[in-house]
């Protein structure tokens, strides 16, 4: 499968390889079977794996991850689906209190080897009680991995990448993003976790994010370029571990930077990432750091209130120009 897909074709072929390839694979959450998935990312893999593998779960969240927990345990490799990231709030016991710390109080003796998939995100008009985005807060958590997919191939290659990894694993799928094309290539060797990657070079400034921002920043990377701003676009990938190297790497080389998250500013990953900063490469900048946030309210219902309150390639655009101290 190398070609032009869409980013939830990505994440479905990426759980077909995986269920085929090792029968400890499965998948489990709320109407991932019958119904295809909340977002129809599971679309067909009923029929292909039956019901022992692509399980139907009753609606408690707490439940079907302690299940999924227990199934780690016991030498399964398990991917849970939970609908949108707000529910995980339902889990957040599981995660971080059984999923999160048990290799460290066992003494080592136990991993937890799980897979957690979640929608995550604004601008679908689904109100405050669903339109949150909560990857930063989870990134809190040590003994988490959180990873958040932008491109096609990232979507496709962060499931086997987490199933690999012997440690709970947390992929944050912006809703947005599952109609999104992009070219798949299946035998590429997938970027590992915790790295960076550099989308477009630039020699002005450094425009760190993450997830669907990616392609608002380099929308705005594109306007700023027309008016002699050379914008160097990072999408980070992963949230935790963070790849300070090449966020400090590209630093030394704009000497200024924009972080654009779709979270909320207080407590937020950005803010992390700006102190991370201050502490390793503080004297390579030219300028005060800046970053462009949610709007620190609930998500609004009306659509010219929700584009209003998350980040959009015009903040982008007005931010940086202050960063560079241009009008």
């Amino acid at each position: 499968m190398d070609n032009t897909t869409t980013y939830r074709e990505a994440v479905r072929e990426a759980m077909r390889k995986a269920m085929t390839e090792d029968e400890r694979v499965f998948l489990m959450g709320e109407d991932v079977g019958h119904y295809g998935g909340c977002y129809a990312v599971s679309m067909g893999l009923l029929s292909e794996f039956t019901d022992q593998r692509i399980i139907d779960t009753p609606l408690s969240e707490s439940a079907f991850t302690g299940a999924g927990i227990g199934a780690a345990l016991n030498g399964m490799r398990p991917i849970v689906e939970i609908m949108t990231v707000n529910f995980s709030l339902l889990a957040l016991d599981q995660i971080m209190n059984n999923a999160a710390t048990l290799l460290h109080m066992s003494g080592g003796q136990f991993n937890v080897p799980l897979v957690i998939r979640m929608a995550t995100g604004g601008g679908k008009q689904l109100a405050a009680q669903h339109s949150h985005s909560l990857e930063g807060w989870f990134a809190h958590i040590p003994g988490l991995k959180i990873l958040t997919p932008a491109t096609v191939q990232d979507a496709y290659d962060m499931v086997g990448l987490a199933l690999a990894d012997p440690d709970p694993v947390l992929i944050f799928e912006n809703a947005l993003l599952y109609n999104a094309k992009g070219f798949l290539d299946t035998k590429a060797a997938p970027l590992a976790i915790g790295k960076a990657l550099v989308h477009k070079e630039g020699k002005d400034i450094t425009l760190l994010t993450y997830g669907i921002s990616l392609f608002k920043a380099l929308e705005a990377a594109e306007t700023l370029a027309k008016e002699g701003i050379d914008v160097e676009v990072i999408d980070l990938r992963s949230l935790r571990p963070l790849d300070d190297e090449a966020i400090m790497k590209s630093i030394k080389k704009t000497h200024r930077v924009l972080i654009v998250d779709e979270g909320w500013k207080s407590g937020s990953i950005s803010a992390e990432i700006m102190a991370r900063i201050n502490e390793q490469a503080f004297y390579e900048l030219d300028a005060p750091m800046e970053r462009v946030c949610t709007v620190e309210v609930p998500l609004p219902y009306a659509k010219h209130l929700e584009d209003a309150a998350i980040p959009q390639a015009e903040k982008i655009v007005a931010m940086a120009k202050k960063v560079m101290g241009v009008s």
